[in-house]
């Protein structure tokens, strides 16, 4: 099971700040394992999603280049403190992760 994610939501006048610490290995399959010098299969995130209140904010596609434990941050406009945050990320394997916050 992927670890949860760390999401920070926060109203900054009425502009949401939104930061999500998104837990993942993303490996790209280019590397090689010490040693053997097989290549490391790859396992990356491939798709995320973002809905506030319901509704969809933020939806993307990903791809090798992604860093390990990526940080995604964007602003939106239009909600308001204490709506629900709610993150979803499926990887290259099939798995997926769903967290939600509340933004404060």
């Amino acid at each position: 099971m992927p670890e949860p994610m760390k999401i920070r939501a926060l109203m900054k006048g009425d502009i949401a700040d939104i930061r999500i610490l998104m837990r993942h290995v993303n490996e790209t399959g280019l590397r090689k394992e010490a040693g053997s010098g097989k290549l490391i299969p790859a396992h990356y995130i491939q798709a995320v999603t973002v809905e506030v209140a319901g509704k969809r904010v933020l939806e993307g596609q990903t791809n090798i280049t992604l860093s390990s434990n990526p940080v995604l941050a964007f602003k939106v406009q239009g909600v308001i403190a204490g709506d629900r945050v709610v993150v979803t990320w499926t990887d290259n394997h099939g798995e997926h992760r769903t967290d939600e916050s509340i933004l404060t």
